[in-house]
């Protein structure tokens, strides 16, 4: 998400009538999509995912039953870059080819608004598999490829039985989505039914929700609550809620089930520190209330144990706070080809002002990059500008004494709200390949000439960002929530980004193996034994059970196997994902 903070200079741009088209499209289309079950052999086994072109895949009157059952609400997939092809599904007789819808479509791609409205366009490009690029020739190709086959316009949890129901039933892959969100894959699958949940929004303000172990004002946001959404919602109540960064992120989903840090993070933690209740249907379809004295293991699970695979979340309640007053600043330093050794100085005072900062309770996000150095923001609940001036002084004095030229200012707003809409109007959420590293605060004590000695190196190739944080306030133990327990040792978050080339497939490939294999292992080498940020990881990291999940695995799985105990629900680098493998054609088979 931070990636999308540093491309707050793109302007936004009007959304092109394109994507009202698609709704009405995939009715048209929806025929053509099952009649593709016939064009090949049988390849299912007993262990494997049906596919479209296997006998067992669903007839057209078996999605019809599905879509009389969920009132109408099944939609069949067309991906949105259809526009920009002169053929869908092969098919030129379905072409839905315009250039000037292609041309507004690619001005806006990055944005997630774009993605939002598609019940299946993953804002992540690497999961789709290259198909129906908008990037490419019209003469290309504009497949399914690895995009859901349909999805269930989800607003009630009996949508979510129908569905599980259906995907049970007839060996289907099942992928759960809200927003789209997701740099690893979890909210798309190839040959998948999806749950969308993006129009379930209702909110409830709890002035006093009583519990045994917390009374006091809470929200309840169903599953597609977006953060802004949630976050104005809290202010006309006069609180503010623990969630995410970028605006368009859901809560409910796989951001607080997979931890959730944001502007709030060393104030009071993780968002899945603040669940109180969870509603949500498992893999045999039972619908449950989970809680800390009702089923307490589920409950555990979903606060951080990761998305997509223990049952499919229709709401969350969480605590909420008082509002207040906040600060933030910000400081850029750039790199004038001459001034890299005094830049990776300041860097390095930069590192050591931050277990200051985080026990202050600021919240401090920050990119290095081959064009400098930038604090974008620091920002803290309860401290007036003054005192966060004084806090970034002897930084700031620093930097003058070596001679670099720098910028910083600060501010002050009202309430959380005012402070989180001056943070950046736009969001870029396509651009890069990503991997992360969590950075111990240890390592800033014992050896922070390796630790910054690693980041020249990687950011004086690529983007990297780190997003700092004190989360030891959300609760008295780190084995309290399913949340990898090394998020609580950690004084930041590392993602490294490499640019998506969207015209060589082969070469975003080998940009996201530069991740992997080279850039990565640079933090790998101080932090042995480490973890990662699980929503920011790399999905090819070969040793994901250890680095996202630490010493809850076990447990995780255990939980897992008893609320899903077909394992219907997958998720790429989800727990239990090891037990499947995607074949190249996008097939889901048991290893």
């Amino acid at each position: 998400m931070v990636f999308q903070l540093f491309h707050s200079f793109y302007r936004r741009l009007l959304t092109m009538s394109f994507r009202y088209q698609v709704s009405l499209l995939s009715l048209l289309v929806l025929s053509a999509a099952v009649a593709v079950r016939n064009l090949g052999p049988n390849a299912t086994t007993t262990h494997c995912r049906s596919v479209p072109h296997d006998a067992s895949w669903p007839s057209q009157s078996d999605w019809d039953s599905l879509n009389h059952t969920v009132g109408g609400k099944l939609i069949a997939t067309v991906p949105i870059a259809a526009a920009c092809h002169n053929s869908l599904f092969s098919q030129s007789n379905l072409s839905r080819f315009n250039q000037p819808d292609c041309d507004a479509l690619r001005n806006v791609w990055y944005y997630p608004e774009t993605h939002l409205p598609s019940s299946s366009s993953p804002m992540a490009y690497t999961f789709s598999n290259n198909s129906c690029n908008p990037w490419l020739d019209p003469a290309s190709p504009c497949t399914l490829g690895f995009h859901v086959a349909f999805s269930v316009n989800a607003t009630s949890t009996s949508d979510f039985q129908a569905a599980i129901k259906f995907t049970r039933e007839h060996n289907v892959r099942l992928a759960i989505r809200n927003t789209g969100h997701d740099y690893l894959g979890k909210s798309t699958g190839a040959h998948a039914l999806s749950i969308w949940t993006h129009y379930m929004k209702s909110m409830n303000f709890i002035k006093a929700y009583q519990s045994t172990n917390y009374t006091g004002p809470a929200v309840k946001l169903s599953a597609g609550v977006e953060s802004i959404e949630a976050y104005s919602f809290a202010h006309s109540h006069g609180v503010m809620l623990v969630g995410g960064n970028c605006p368009t992120v859901g809560l409910a989903g796989g951001y607080t089930q997979g931890g959730g840090h944001g502007p709030l993070a060393s104030k009071y933690g993780l968002s899945a520190d603040q669940v109180l209740e969870w509603e949500v249907v498992t893999g045999t379809g039972e619908l449950l209330i989970a809680t800390q004295n009702q089923n307490s293991d589920l409950f555990w699970a979903l606060r951080g144990g990761g998305g997509g695979t223990y049952g499919v979340v229709s709401s969350v309640t969480v605590k909420a706070f008082s509002d207040t007053f906040f600060s933030t600043a910000y400081l850029t330093i750039l790199n004038n080809g001459t001034n890299a050794d005094d830049l990776y100085h300041a860097v390095g005072l930069f590192i050591q002002t931050l277990p200051s900062l985080v026990d202050a309770g600021v919240y401090v996000v920050w990119v290095a990059a081959p064009f400098g150095f930038m604090l974008m923001p620091a920002i803290v609940p309860g401290l007036h500008s003054a005192g966060l001036d004084e806090m970034m002084q002897p930084l700031l004095d620093d930097i003058s004494h070596i001679g670099l030229d720098y910028q910083y200012s600060s501010s002050e707003h009202p309430s959380f709200l005012t402070a989180y809409n001056s943070l950046t109007s736009s969001w870029n959420v396509s651009d890069y390949n990503i991997g992360g590293r969590l950075i111990p605060r240890s390592l800033v004590d014992t050896d922070s000439d390796a630790l910054l000695e690693a980041i020249r190196y990687i950011s004086s190739r690529t983007l990297m960002s780190g997003v700092t944080f004190n989360l030891n306030n959300g609760v008295s133990s780190a084995d309290e929530v399913g949340a990898n327990p090394y998020l609580r040792k950690s004084l930041f978050s590392v993602t490294v980004g490499t640019l998506i080339n969207y015209t060589d497939w082969n070469a975003n490939r080998a940009a996201q193996d530069m991740i992997t294999y080279d850039l990565l292992p640079k933090l790998q080498a101080i932090t042995p034994n480490g973890g990662v940020y699980l929503n920011e990881a790399d999905f090819q990291a070969p040793d994901f059970k250890e680095t996202f999940y630490g010493d809850h695995y076990q447990r995780l799985l255990q939980i897992k196997d008893k609320y899903d105990p077909d394992d219907i629900f997958y998720a790429q680098t989800a727990v239990g994902s090891d037990r499947w493998k995607e074949n190249l054609d996008g097939r889901l088979c048991r290893v």
